[in-house]
C-alpha cells in the first residue's frame, strides 16, 4: 500500500514539475527560490506521505505544502510584503496571456484576490481545494474569488473604453 502511495507521488511530482516550479515562483519571483521552495516541499511531501488519507487529493494536499513552504521562505526573508507588488506568472506551459489587458490587471490585483484566481483558473481547482490550500473558509475563498472577477471585469471595461 505505501510503495502504491509512493509510486503514485512520483508520478505526480514528474508529471506536474513545471506547474509546481511556476506555482512557486509566482510567490518568490526568484528562480532559485522557487526551486528551493519546490526541493523542501517535495521532501516535506514525501516525509508526510503517509498522512495523505485520500489519493485523489494528492494535487490539494502538495499544493498545500508548496503555498505554505513559498510564504515561509518569504517571511523568513521578509519579503512579504513585495509580493503585493510583483508581476502575476504564467503557471503552466500552456497558459499565456495573449491579451496584455489581462495581464495588467491581473498585475494590479492584490495578492489574496490574486492568488484565488490563479488557483481557480490556472491551475484549475476546486474552489473548495483553493479554500483549504488557502487554509481560508470556503466562503471566504468564494467572495475573494467574486470580488476579483469584479474587479478584472471593471479594469478591464475601462480599458476597452
Amino acid at each position: 500500500m505505501i510503495e502504491e502511495l509512493e509510486n503514485a507521488f512520483i508520478t505526480f511530482i514528474r508529471t506536474q514539475q513545471n506547474s509546481l516550479y511556476l506555482l512557486a515562483y509566482s510567490y518568490t519571483k526568484n528562480e532559485q527560490d522557487a526551486l528551493d521552495v519546490v526541493q523542501d516541499s517535495i521532501q516535506k511531501g514525501w516525509l508526510a506521505l503517509e498522512k495523505l488519507t485520500n489519493r485523489d487529493q494528492m494535487k490539494s494536499w502538495f499544493y498545500t505544502i508548496l503555498v505554505r513552504t513559498a510564504i515561509d521562505l518569504l517571511r523568513k526573508q521578509k519579503r512579504v510584503e513585495l509580493i503585493g507588488d510583483g508581476s502575476l506568472l504564467l503557471l503552466s506551459e500552456e497558459d499565456s496571456y495573449l491579451n496584455l489587458d489581462l495581464q495588467q490587471a491581473l498585475h494590479r490585483l492584490p495578492l489574496h484576490l490574486r492568488e484565488v484566481v490563479v488557483l481557480r483558473y490556472f491551475e484549475d481547482l476546486k474552489i473548495e481545494d483553493v479554500a483549504h490550500i488557502l487554509t481560508i473558509p470556503l466562503s471566504t475563498a468564494k467572495s475573494r474569488l467574486y470580488r476579483a472577477l469584479k474587479l478584472l471585469k471593471i479594469e478591464l471595461e475601462t480599458e476597452e473604453n
